[in-house]
Parts: C-alpha cells; structure tokens; sequence
C-alpha cells in the first residue's frame, strides 16, 4: 500500500531511489544537477510514495517576487521582437515585471541559469534554452514554467506552445518543384537542438520524397537562423563548391535569408532567375526586401500570448499540460518565382 506523503520522509525517498540524502536534496532545490536518469528515478519514487518536498513547497507558496522569465538561448535576430510583444503584453496586463534572460546550455558546467526560482514566480523556457534533466528538474520542484517553441520530452508534462513547421515546409518545397521546375534545392539547417530546424528538415526532406528527389548531403549547410551566419556559409559554399549545382535555396528562417540573398548577389546569382529564395516566419521585412521574400507566416506574437497566458493559468492554479502547435500559412511572393 502506499504510504501517505506526510509521513514520507527525504531518507525514504533516498533509500528507495538507491542515492544519497544528498543527491535528493540537491534534486529538490535545484543548487547542482543531476543526471537526467536518476531524475527520472527520482522523479517516479516521489509520485510513487506521493512525496511533497515540504520546504520547497512552502518556499514557493510563500515567495512571489511578480516575476516572470523568459530564459532563451541568443536574441541576435528580428524573429524575437514580435514574440516578446506577445508575452509583454499578458505580463503587462496581469500587472507583472518580465525578466529576458540568454544563456547557453554549453555553459551548464560552469554556472547555474540567471533566472529560475531564485528570482521569478515562473519561466517561460525558449526552445533548446535548457536541457531535458534541467526541465526534469525543475517540474520535480513543482516549478511553474511553459515551453515555447518546443514539445516537452515524452516522459514529462509540461504546457508548451510552437508552430506547425512539417507541412509548411512540405508545401513550399513542393512548390518549387511543381510551380518552378526546381530540382536541385539547398536546405540551410538551422542550431542542432532546436526543434523548429528539425522538424522543417522533415517537411523538406518529404516534400523530395514525395516528387521522387533523392536526398543529397552534399546541398545541405548550416545557417543557424542567423543572417551573418547563413552569409558566411552560403559565400563560403558558393566560393569552394559552385561545381555543385543548385536552383534554389530553402533557408531556415527570414532573418537567414537576408544573409544568403547576400551571398547570392555579391556571387552574380539573381533571385529568382537562377535560384529561388524561401523563408519561414514572414517578418515584418520580408515583403520588403528585394525581391520579396516567399516563406511561411508564423503567429509568433500569438505564441508569446498564449504561452504567457498558460503561465500565469499555472501560477493561479488553473493548470493545463496541452501542447498547442499553431497552423502557419505559406504566402509566395516573387522571390520563389511567382508574379506577386
């Protein structure tokens, strides 16, 4: 029979999980990590013996700083203006403060995030802005937070809020082959961990299936979402591998393309005659750049709204753990090909 949690003591769920008082006390308070699998452990002991870390439960009630924090990796490019509006605007309204915080997960070792339960009620948590034991963590704590433009890993429940980026992507690049002729199509990935790349790597690589492309490596580079970035590697590519022949170029995201439209007219290249251009997220510059730009509109206002709506849902206890995925619409402009 299970024991009830008020007489389930710290040592209880130690001796169970096989670790140290240490260890799970470390997992409760968030002061040093632990390794994703004894989280894991961890975790299934405590729901096990319906454990309640009591003094982190009464820290976190007793505590509110009105804070909130939105914790990501960079804020180099124009694609975080719309979804921090979004998320200002719920804070705003529910009469809060907002703490914008980067930190790089390759320097998990050397330092603890800037912000988290320490300073703020609850996180927003962009994309690959912390790694799975530190989410694993944290949601042992009870901490509130929601993910924003990723899907929580499959063994928590955590809310979250992205775009629908597979067949989006399908449906441009099987525009290019149908509408255009283009055969031969570059693909810009974007940063390793983040999920958007991932899965728009997805709807491209189905979109050649489904016309009978093989896949080729050789036309794949890295962009990382970044205009300098994706200048670098697109006048690199065009300056050691321009016997590689190519038609067009899918390239991550509109802040990318502004480096590759770059690269592309500094090599004699013009868009779209020799190669068609396409991005994602439909910025407030693309239809103004020259030519304008074909790429999927994203809500990604809507997504800091309603990511900062279920946050506060959890810090006023009206909890959910939906994974909202908004529709995107492609819009074709004259960069692919098209007259408009």
């Amino acid at each position: 029979m299970t024991r009830r949690s008020s007489s389930v003591t710290i040592r209880d769920v130690a001796r169970q999980a096989n670790v140290s008082v240490a260890t799970v006390s470390r997992y409760i308070n968030q002061n040093a990590p632990v390794s994703l699998e004894v989280a894991n452990r961890l975790n299934k002991v405590m729901t096990d013996l319906r454990y309640v870390p009591h003094a982190a439960a009464r820290h976190l009630a007793s505590r509110k700083t009105r804070v909130v924090g939105l914790l990501l990796n960079n804020l180099h490019n124009d694609f975080f203006v719309p979804l921090l509006n979004g998320i200002e605007a719920v804070v705003r309204q529910k009469g809060y403060n907002l703490i914008v915080a980067t930190y790089h997960v390759g320097s998990r070792d050397q330092m603890n995030p800037p912000i988290g339960p320490h300073n703020t009620d609850g996180l927003l948590v962009f994309s690959d802005g912390l790694f799975d034991e530190d989410l694993v963590n944290l949601n042992a704590s009870g901490f509130p937070m929601v993910l924003v433009h990723r899907t929580p890993p499959p063994f928590l429940t955590i809310p979250s809020v992205t775009v629908e980026n597979v067949e989006a992507t399908h449906k441009l690049v099987n525009h290019l082959i149908q509408a255009h002729g283009r055969r031969r199509i570059m693909f810009l990935r974007g940063p390793a961990y983040q999920e958007d790349s991932t899965k728009r790597e997805m709807g491209y690589k189905s979109a050649l299936q489904a016309n009978g492309i093989p896949f080729d490596e050789s036309l794949v580079i890295n962009g990382d979402f970044e205009r300098d970035i994706a200048y670098q590697a697109m006048d690199h590519f065009l300056g050691n591998d321009r016997r590689i022949a190519f038609d067009a170029v899918f390239t991550g995201d509109d802040d990318a393309a502004i480096g590759v439209l770059k690269a592309l007219q500094q090599h004699g290249l013009r868009v779209p005659e020799d190669v068609s251009v396409i991005g994602f997220d439909d910025l407030g510059f693309a239809a103004l750049l020259n030519p304008p730009l074909t790429t999927v509109r994203a809500p990604t206002e809507l997504v800091g709204r309603i990511a900062t709506e279920n946050l506060f849902g959890l810090l006023e206890n009206h909890p959910t753990d939906e994974v909202f995925i908004l529709p995107t619409e492609v819009i074709y402009r004259r960069s692919c090909g098209c007259e408009s």
